[in-house]
């Protein structure tokens, strides 16, 4: 993974939120916030938080009385996410996942939204969340499905492809879905101490109210801007207007719904 692909500042975690939020997040979230929920913790650690879509949805399932901390190594995207309402009782703390501080036995439950793949030793990540479960804990978490099985993020990939064919830029297919094969998980997680593991495929349907929106979202609200940028700063607007007319030549020129898969893991000892 390329260090770029980790870069998320300036205006992005903003269009990241708005536009990426509900199209392709919102879902999921509600989701595992559900299974957290279910499983009654005392005390829950979210790692990579972003701009807290989960924490948000966890605050809204789980009663005051639990502790929610909530960490991302990013500090633009942890700064954004403690200004959004609807959080007043989680602790944030800036945290790598390779190496958290707590102690061990710290939580129930740790949980992370689609924040694996970003995760540059991905074993040394889960044996860290192995360390701070209490015995009985589990490990919940969520990964995109092959870009392929995702319409939006191949579309826009390909169309923003064609415009620097010598280059072209990968970072949706490379990073958020390049960690998708649910032998290689299992595995990493075994290795890192875990000994029950299920990956469950899930999927959505991404509505947006305008073909344009996912165009922004992706090209202006993720690294994929900073791929872009790097091969001419200039030719962002023309990268976002090829994605979206492509996205209105497949899905329609008005709202649009596609597929989306991703796979929802729980891993424990």
């Amino acid at each position: 993974m390329s260090e770029i692909d980790r870069v998320f500042a300036g205006s992005i975690p903003e269009l990241y939120e708005r536009y990426l939020g509900p199209l392709i997040f919102q879902p999921y979230a509600v989701d595992l916030a559900e299974r957290v929920a279910n499983s009654k913790p005392g005390r829950v650690l979210e790692t990579a938080a972003g701009t807290g879509i989960l924490t948000r949805a966890l605050a809204r399932l789980l009663p005051d009385t639990i502790e929610i901390v909530a960490t991302d190594l990013n500090q633009p995207m942890l700064d954004f996410a403690a200004a959004q309402p609807g959080t007043a009782g989680v602790a944030w703390r800036s945290a790598d996942a390779l190496s958290l501080p707590f102690p061990d036995r710290s939580f129930e439950i740790v949980a992370c939204q689609f924040g694996a793949m970003f995760f540059p030793d991905k074993i040394a990540a889960y044996r860290e969340a192995l360390r701070v479960l209490r015995p009985g804990g589990s490990f919940v978490f969520s990964v995109w499905d092959r870009i392929e099985e995702n319409e939006f993020a191949g579309v826009v990939t390909t169309a923003v492809g064609a415009l620097f064919p010598a280059d072209p830029p990968s970072f949706l297919k490379r990073t958020p879905h390049g960690y998708h094969d649910a032998t290689r998980i299992r595995g990493e997680l075994a290795a890192a101490g875990f000994a029950r593991v299920t990956v469950e495929p899930i999927e959505h349907r991404s509505k947006a109210a305008g073909y344009r929106d996912p165009a922004i979202g992706f090209c202006q609200g993720t690294p994929l801007r900073n791929e872009i940028e790097a091969r001419d700063a200039a030719r962002l607007d023309e990268a976002t207007d090829a994605a979206a007319a492509a996205l209105g030549a497949r899905f329609g020129f008005g709202p649009i719904d596609g597929k989306i898969r991703a796979h929802v893991i729980t891993a424990s000892l």
